[in-house]
């Protein structure tokens, strides 16, 4: 039988963290505040925590910390892209671990998150105990590719790769440089309403290659255009810049972390994030399981892949908790 995600619970404390730059983080804990300490990373760059997000881990068991990464959700100024790169978001993290007074914890995150959390581990390993990681991106410029070039998930889904291009100029040499460029430039623009419905197009288009699980999703799903906003500009501001990482670090650096254990879950069809870059990882570093999940996409709540990150969740706080009583 499958694992359902956990009652959703209020947070205990919710705050927003002055991280410096003018940017202050919404920040909230929930759980068992003398539990193991927990924290997700959304994914996007720029979608925000999800109040499911707390369910993915059981309350009794986990000190969960959720926060909306800097410039977006409610995280003020939002959405804004000023001092908003991937080295500020790590001093972020940094940041609320020292708040909180953590000297380690569980780093867990799907998609993008999965990204922050492994530049994060090999900034700071000492301070990991494990990672839960769903939906693999390593921030290469051929997982760009495949989102949103011709030769990739639009092979896939024409009808819906169609829809997405026609935000931009009818010029527009359909290179992945070039569709990023332009939406970047749309969304940026001081032309207002053209960036909302840019911001639209784009979340419609990750939207769909998502779920497995939800069909006939049209622009009538995308109701919140503030959310839209930040997912959109937020992501193509990383995405023209490369995410601000070298092409391979994560794979170059893996020795930093090759003691740490880690749980990988990733869809067989997530038309989001290819299955061979969690194969890759997973090939490079020793103490790393894969499950691949056979009937699953994208998205962080399908049936399958609750399942797994909710049995995932419970093996880390058994191995955790056996490591804390041999110590």
């Amino acid at each position: 039988m499958s694992r359902l995600l956990f009652p959703n619970i209020m947070p205990y404390q919710q705050e927003w963290l002055d991280v410096g730059d003018g940017h202050q983080v919404y920040l909230e804990q929930s759980g068992n505040p003398n539990g193991i300490a927990v924290i997700y990373l959304h994914g996007g760059p720029g979608a925000g925590a999800s109040e499911k997000h707390r369910c993915l881990f059981d309350p009794d068991i986990y000190r969960i910390i959720l926060f909306d990464q800097r410039g977006c959700g409610r995280s003020k100024p939002s959405p804004s892209l000023q001092h908003n790169t991937t080295t500020h978001l790590l001093h972020d993290l940094s940041r609320i671990r020292q708040h909180l007074n953590i000297a380690q914890w569980l780093v867990c995150g799907g998609s993008w998150g999965t990204t922050l959390a492994l530049l994060y581990g090999l900034q700071q390993p000492e301070t990991v105990l494990g990672f839960i990681l769903r939906g693999v991106f390593l921030g290469t410029a051929s997982e760009l590719d495949w989102l949103y070039s011709q030769s990739g998930a639009a092979g896939f889904f024409p009808e819906y790769y169609r829809e997405f291009i026609k935000q931009l100029p009818a010029n527009t040499n359909p290179s992945t440089d070039n569709i990023l460029t332009n939406y970047y430039q749309a969304l940026t623009g001081s032309n207002e309403v053209a960036a909302i419905a840019a911001s639209k197009a784009w979340c419609l288009w990750e939207l769909r290659l998502s779920s497995i699980e939800h069909h006939n999703i049209d622009i009538q799903q995308i109701d919140d255009p503030h959310q839209a906003l930040c997912m959109a500009k937020i992501s193509s501001h990383y995405f023209v810049n490369n995410c601000f990482i070298d092409g391979n670090y994560i794979l170059s650096n893996l020795q930093l972390i090759k003691a740490i254990p880690a749980i990988i879950l990733h869809g067989r069809y997530d038309m989001g994030c290819q299955p061979q870059q969690a194969d890759r990882l997973v090939q490079a570093w020793q103490n790393a399981r894969l499950q691949i999940l056979p009937q699953a996409g994208h998205s962080g709540f399908e049936t399958q892949t609750v399942d797994g990150f909710c049995q995932a969740a419970d093996t880390m706080a058994t191995f955790i908790q056996e490591q804390g009583r041999n110590q």
